[in-house]
């Protein structure tokens, strides 16, 4: 009797985050992804709840990337007792680095500032993790490049390619047990103006694929609403205030300002990047542009230019990122939280969005129970610290600047392996978008392709 291979789904199923995916041999258990929950309450409580095995059974842990819904669990695994290889992209590695220590700090602060308002339920609110616990984490990455066939522990090999999504992201061919198993990680596009696009999986006996935009097709115009909108803002004598994810799309954001700004579409205004973390994370990005990164696009021009829109200023400092709350002149702001759960955004916003002359631009995705997806919703007040303030700003979102391939994308990502698998598992999705994009495969690409349920456990054969 052969070696019976199963894969787990213990999170990312039936909604967004908190992608954790087990591949178990008996013998050898590999994690692809750590991922926290966010959004819903419900979903964040999940985070407290301990490991469905004991962590130390775990093997080695295989990230796709830095975003924290896929790496910001790797603390928590750390504490219960996982002691293995993380395996990451050096890109990865790095800006995961960033990423883990913000959050702690964020989580730290958050702590702190419920207990002294007294509006946290808890006698005495504490973080998920704090600094200590990710410095036990950073030892642990073991860098690899792309399309190294690299074996992190005996039985397993893992190859990542470029996923195209955000720097050093990957898709991941798992091989354990006999069986190969391919991971789409968060998917980028084509199109993405950084990196370059990401090759066609390769072949495999089932592969696990995102489904965040499954269900529908990206916007085009998104410069031009992002245009039109600054422009109306800057005249009316307003601030802009663009909640972006620090890693990527921050970058995204800067290279889009500069092309509007050379083009004359919006007038020459301040722009302020406001987040400690997405500082950070331009310094990586930078970096490599130096480097010439395998996943950077090569026709780029001198990195100080690329995102700088020609009057970039940086609010490092607390001080400086409190003065932004009333600039006193038209500007533009781009700060964290990309969905607005936490960071500095909260506190522009908090000043900002009473005023009806300011606007806030929404340019990624927005999970269901974030202040974001509030906003993009159009709620009349939005609760921030504790108190209501009033939501007259006006509020946008232009979707055209996500780096999750769409419906269309994934479809054609998929079209591009050299066999058909035995089986697509659609997962990182709302219910409706994982279900139209599971319909798409099957009628589409002739595949079995099922939507898993949370903690579902299936056969590898």
């Amino acid at each position: 009797m052969g070696v019976q291979t199963t894969l787990s789904f213990l999170g990312a199923a039936g909604t967004v985050t908190g992608s954790k995916f087990l591949v178990d041999t008996q013998d050898c258990q590999v994690l692809v992804d750590a991922g926290l929950f966010q959004g819903l309450r419900a979903l964040r409580r999940r985070n407290w709840e301990p490991f469905p095995l004991p962590a130390s059974d775990v093997d080695a842990i295989v990230l796709t990337h830095a975003h924290l819904d896929h790496c910001g669990y790797l603390p928590a695994l750390v504490d219960q007792g996982f002691s293995g290889p993380v395996v990451a992209t050096q890109a990865t590695a790095d800006l995961a680095a960033l990423v883990l220590r913000d959050s702690a700090k964020l989580q730290e602060e958050d702590a702190r500032y419920a207990a002294k308002k007294g509006f946290s339920k808890h006698a005495a609110p504490r973080p998920l993790y704090d600094a200590a616990d990710v410095a036990r984490v950073l030892p642990l990455f073991t860098p690899v490049g792309f399309h190294e066939r690299f074996s992190p522990v005996e039985g397993c090999q893992v190859t990542l390619q470029p996923a195209g999504h955000i720097l050093g992201s990957s898709t991941v061919l798992l091989e354990l047990g006999g069986r190969r198993v391919v991971f789409s990680g968060d998917l980028g596009r084509p199109g993405h103006p950084l990196l370059v696009a990401p090759p066609p999986p390769p072949a495999c006996d089932a592969i696990v694929v995102e489904s965040t935009y499954g269900d529908r097709g990206h916007q085009t115009e998104g410069l031009d609403q992002l245009a039109a909108i600054i422009s109306r803002t800057v005249g009316r004598g307003g601030v802009v205030v663009i909640p972006a994810f620090a890693v990527d799309r921050t970058e995204v954001v800067l290279m889009a300002l500069k092309q509007l700004t050379d083009e004359g579409r919006i007038p020459a205004t301040p722009v302020f990047v406001d987040s400690p973390m997405a500082l950070g994370a331009l310094r990586i990005y930078r970096s490599a542009l130096d480097r010439d990164s395998p996943d950077v696009r090569t026709d780029l021009g001198p990195d100080s230019l690329v995102f700088d829109p020609g009057d970039l200023r940086e609010a490092h400092t607390a001080q400086e990122s409190m003065d932004l709350n009333d600039p006193g002149r038209p500007c533009v702001i781009v700060s964290a939280s990309g969905m607005a759960t936490g960071g500095r955004v909260v506190h522009h916003l908090r000043h900002l969005l009473p005023d009806p002359k300011n606007a806030v631009v929404l340019v990624g995705y927005q999970a269901v129970g974030t202040r974001g997806r509030d906003l993009a919703e159009g709620v009349p007040q939005l609760k921030m610290h504790g108190r209501y303030v009033p939501v007259r700003a006006e509020v946008a979102q232009v979707e055209g600047f996500s780096v999750h391939a769409d419906g269309d994308e994934i479809i054609a990502w998929l079209a591009g392996i050299p066999e058909p698998p035995q089986a697509a598992y659609v997962v990182h999705g709302e219910p409706r978008a994982a279900g139209a994009l599971a319909g798409r495969i099957r009628d589409e690409l002739g595949w079995l392709a099922v939507v898993p349920r949370d903690g579902e456990r299936v056969l590898l054969t």
